[in-house]
């Protein structure tokens, strides 16, 4: 059974930069992925994620699952949205344009189609940047990258460790999902949606059960050793910034700096192509 999201050894640029490097990028980028709603920007961004993503060489087979989950919330997401907000767009946007009239109060409008598109462009300029940095960063070296910079070493191979064991919660996740079949559940897609995803929450419970025993004998394993008896610590593997790790960090600010500038330029972070 093949697993997803871990790091995988690459010959590429991308897998050869720092780990902080790319901590520092997939930060700068969310943050400014979450303030801004300006459509020039977040398509920009979008255009970016995906070539940094087709660069890092990260196949199908590693990401295709949990994209299929993240593009079910999004959907759900944006659907949550129009039930409970369904002019939010009308009134961010200053104007009202009806496509269609919907039961009751419910009309679907331009603006409100434009706000929520926005939204899944949020989604996605952030989504490619998110399943590279994971299949693209060893942990240890990202530990001591954090380590180099002044990052407490506890912090450090706490984040370590998270990293490394979200391959094995993807497996354990499959392992219940496959006895729940076996036990005549179908969770494929011969189900109706309505039952896979009630199929899928009796999953949540066993892998929480499961994560806990795993942190328990993790936790004990690292008593037993002494760890965080010393204030330093060695590393196995490390790796100091080079010449690209500081041209994507002067990248990643440039760029961040430029898209603030351009968001709230006019007082507001809504692009509005209505006025």
């Amino acid at each position: 059974m093949a697993r997803i999201l871990t790091y995988t050894e690459k010959n590429t640029w991308i897998h050869r930069l720092s780990g902080v490097t790319k901590l520092l990028f997939f930060l700068s980028w969310s943050v400014v992925g979450m303030l801004t709603y300006d459509t020039r920007v977040l398509l920009t961004m979008l255009v970016i994620s995906l070539i940094i993503f087709k660069i890092s060489k990260t196949e199908w087979k590693q990401i295709g699952t949990v994209f299929k989950f993240i593009l079910l919330f999004l959907l759900l997401n944006l659907l949550t949205v129009f039930v409970f907000s369904p002019y939010e767009g009308t009134k961010i946007y200053g104007t009202k344009t009806v496509l269609c009239q919907l039961v009751g109060n419910y009309a679907i409008t331009k603006e409100q189609l434009f706000y929520e598109l926005n939204i899944m462009f949020k989604y996605f300029t952030v989504i490619p940047i998110v399943l590279m940095f994971i299949v693209t960063t060893n942990p240890s070296e990202f530990a001591a990258s954090l380590n180099h910079i002044g990052v407490s070493y506890k912090v450090g191979y706490a984040v370590a460790i998270a990293l490394r064991y979200v391959p094995d919660v993807q497996s354990d996740f499959n392992k219940i999902k496959h006895a729940q079949e076996a036990r005549g559940i179908e969770m494929s897609g011969k189900a109706s949606l309505k039952s896979r995803i009630k199929s899928m929450a009796s999953i949540i419970f066993p892998l929480i059960f499961s994560s806990m025993d795993r942190i328990d004998v993790v936790s004990n394993a690292m008593e037993l050793r002494g760890f965080g008896k010393n204030k330093k610590r060695t590393w196995y593997s490390g790796k100091a910034l080079q010449r690209n790790d500081y041209l994507t960090i002067g990248f990643v600010i440039v760029f961040c700096i430029a898209a603030l500038f351009i968001t709230f330029r006019d007082g507001s972070r809504f692009y509005n192509p209505f006025l």
